[in-house]
């Protein structure tokens, strides 16, 4: 007979695997590191090194880990509430005890904090800001509140990218300051369009997203102007030394679709279009990014 002991342990372990996995919101998490990566390229003017690699890849993902895992467990009813999030981990109960959770989260955020804080206390200052603004600031303060949270709540992708100038001590460099004005404009009209999508389950948890508050032909406006502002500072980016065409060329091309996309959701306010307005808003971030490092590589 076959022993299905050990099959029942591997899938036990596969199901809390995927459970994390939702719980830290590892695919965004990715996105922020790679967004940090991005300021670091800047700051460094080209490549960075291993060292700094490192270290922003794994205080930026531990921040952002804990920070995801904090929001998760502040807003577990309401998400209940919601089709989009009623299958995370902490409302399905697959994590079973999850009082650890904020204990967890609290030292994935303050350890990185506390290892850099001696050598590079600019880098500990943004680590903590963004975490301060996703959970505080963000996702107890202004999401309950009013439908400008996501505007304000997208500084923390903007101090994730401060962190990866500030890891090789540039924070403050012409182009990191654009990159993260950049991440400040995408947020809204990336998590507008998703809002858009699932307008009626915000409406059902009582929460003031803007497609909730107003028209959709309304939502998609206010998130356009701030796709034009997205697009504005990554053509700007175009004009930091060492980027040039290698950067700009498909950056230019990305912007334009994402402002077609933006443009056409408010003609034609519908759900289909704001989803492919959403995954459209992602692939430009990333193609921006990839551009960014890509485009340093070749320098060097």
């Amino acid at each position: 007979m076959l022993n299905r002991q050990p099959i029942a342990k591997i899938s036990e372990t596969s199901s809390l695997a995927s459970s994390l996995m939702v719980l830290f919101k590892v695919r965004i998490v990715l996105l922020l590191v790679l967004a940090a990566l991005g300021g670091m390229f800047l700051g460094a003017g080209g490549w960075p090194g291993v060292g700094p690699l490192l270290l922003i890849s794994t205080t930026g993902a531990l921040t952002a880990m804990g920070s995801s895992a904090w929001n998760q467990y502040l807003e577990r009813e309401s998400d209940a509430l919601m089709n989009r999030t009623r299958r995370r981990p902490l409302v399905t109960g697959a994590i079973a005890r999850p009082n650890w959770v904020p204990y967890a989260a609290t030292a994935m955020i303050a350890a990185p904090v506390a290892a850099v804080l001696p050598t590079n206390p600019a880098l500990a200052f943004f680590l903590i800001a963004g975490a301060f603004i996703y959970v505080v600031v963000y996702t107890i303060w202004l999401k309950p509140r009013t439908n400008l949270n996501i505007v304000i709540g997208g500084a923390a992708g903007s101090a994730a990218v401060l962190s990866g100038g500030a890891a090789v001590g540039a924070w403050n460099h012409p182009g990191v300051v654009g990159l993260a004005a950049l991440l400040f404009f995408w947020t809204p009209i990336h998590f507008w369009a998703l809002a858009l999508v699932y307008k009626e389950d915000y409406a059902r948890a009582s929460v003031p997203m803007l497609p909730v508050t107003t028209t959709p032909r309304w939502a998609a406006f206010w998130a356009l102007l701030h796709g034009i502002g997205a697009g504005v500072a990554g053509i700007g980016l175009a004009f930091v030394p060492g980027l040039g065409l290698v950067y700009g060329a498909p950056v230019a091309i990305a912007t334009a679709a994402l402002l077609w996309q933006g443009a056409t959701l408010v003609v034609d306010p519908t759900k289909r279009r704001a989803y492919r307005l959403f995954h459209t808003s992602n692939l430009f971030l990333t193609l921006v990014l990839v551009a960014i490092i890509v485009a340093a590589v070749v320098r060097r």
